[in-house]
């Protein structure tokens, strides 16, 4: 068995979800309120990833707790609102090593009040034999996981906990846009003109409607990568839709491999070797000997003094014993939900980086940059609605050597994250102020 590293640098990164985040749909104050709760749940995190012992599971845990808390993000308090003007959360969380099942989505809470807890606890659960009755299930939903969630002491809330004033009135306001496009739509059909009904309204341009799952993907010490993630899911989903964030290799995934060098040591040896030289320059160099040689019979090559040379030539010395180099890699992905299932974005991207030579960052942009493989997949929709539309944060760890990463292809991402010497950054755009933001 290999041990696990002790001495790698602790890294983190956290995201509020992605969309159609502009000057026009995000006034400055709510930008700065975005950039004052990412820094101050980054830096919190952070800090108690420093300590000695602190695993990536709990920190992970620790800073979507927080994320579900604060109602600026649409998971926990602040959640979106269905179709029927209820909330329906999801959460995941994942190890890259470390447990038996590694992974696990739980969908269709309603009363917990922090459902990545439960994510938490079922993954830990999972590992005891008996496990309080949670079984060694990777995807959990309802009422029944909810009791058992209240038996094992998680706080419990009433529905109306998780109610915003803000996310009511966007609940509202999105099913009245659709009614009056609809009008409008029949209306004009009926004079002979066609519309896109699928093109945005007004309001819809200049509104950010939550799209995204809340998430942090944290490394500790020891190497491991955990991925936890959670959500209210899209605005106005029909009631039931389960999305990409309890999905495993959907909207997060996590693993660990070991790539063995397959290269031997190589030295340059040089061995003499017969020239092949016309009789003309035999003559010339007074190789009378090669020469006569070349006219009579013989039983075998004459190889003259003169026609000797060395010559290098390659040799592969016998294999040492390969030292098998550790790869790590997790992802939280952020928007359209159906998109990202229709595409398992997550795993996809993680195979092109464990399959290929490709770093996760390249991958990452593949999948979720701007005219990448989840933007191609909307076709002729893109722009139309938000089909397509998302981004992903992640962690890649070869060897001792971390790399935090993201990418998105829409107006911006709420992100922030610690660099390798221990500063933390947080945008939400490509650049750090509103000012350089995109409009629309």
């Amino acid at each position: 068995m290999l041990s696990r590293q002790t001495n790698v640098k602790p890294r983190i990164i956290i995201h509020g979800g992605a969309g159609n985040i502009t000057r026009n749909s995000i006034p400055k104050d709510r930008y700065d309120a975005y950039i004052k709760s990412l820094r101050e749940i980054l830096a919190s995190s952070a800090e108690l990833l420093s300590a000695p012992g602190a695993t990536a599971l709990d920190i992970a845990t620790y800073a979507v707790t927080l994320l579900e808390n604060d109602p600026l993000y649409n998971s926990g308090k602040g959640a979106v609102f269905t179709r029927g003007g209820t909330n329906e959360l999801e959460c995941s969380i994942m190890v890259s090593n470390g447990y038996r099942k590694r992974g696990v989505g739980c969908m269709m809470i309603r009363h917990i009040k922090n459902p990545i807890k439960l994510a938490r606890e079922l993954l830990l659960r999972g590992e005891e034999v008996d496990g309080g009755g949670a079984q060694d299930h990777c995807q959990y939903s309802g009422e029944y996981v909810e009791r058992l969630a209240k038996g094992w002491g998680l706080e419990m809330v009433d529905p109306s906990y998780f109610y915003t004033k803000g996310r009511w009135e966007e609940h509202r306001k999105g099913l009245k846009e659709e009614e009056l496009k609809r009008e409008k739509a029949a209306n004009l059909r009926q004079n002979g003109v066609d519309i896109d009904f699928d093109e945005p309204s007004e309001w819809e341009k200049t509104h950010y409607i939550p799209l995204g799952t809340c998430g942090a993907v944290v490394l500790d010490r020891f190497g491991t990568i955990c991925v936890a993630t959670s959500t209210g899911g899209l605005t106005n989903k029909l009631p039931g839709r389960i999305g990409d964030t309890p999905t495993i290799g959907a909207g997060f995934w996590a693993e660990e491999w070991f790539e063995e060098s397959t290269t031997s040591p190589i030295k340059m040896v040089y061995q003499t070797l017969p020239q092949l030289t016309s009789p003309l320059n035999k003559l010339s160099r007074g190789d009378l000997a090669g020469l006569l040689g070349d006219c009579l019979p013989s039983t075998s090559p004459h190889v003259s003094s003169a026609s000797v040379s060395a010559l290098p030539i390659i040799e592969r010395q016998p294999d040492t014993k390969p030292t098998p180099t550790r790869h790590a890699v997790a992802m939280s992905g952020t928007g359209n939900g159906d998109t990202f299932l229709r595409m398992a974005a997550c795993r996809t991207t993680a195979a092109k980086a464990h399959f290929t030579p490709t770093s996760l960052s390249t991958a990452i942009t593949w999948m979720t940059g701007p005219g990448g493989e989840l933007q191609k997949s909307a076709g002729d929709r893109w722009g139309h609605v938000h089909e397509g539309v998302g981004g992903i944060i992640g962690i890649e760890l070869a060897g001792e050597k971390a790399e935090v990463v993201w990418d998105y292809n829409c107006g911006g991402m709420f992100r922030a994250w610690t660099e390798e010497d221990g500063s933390q950054k947080c945008l939400i755009f490509r650049e750090e102020n509103w000012e350089s933001g995109p409009e629309i």
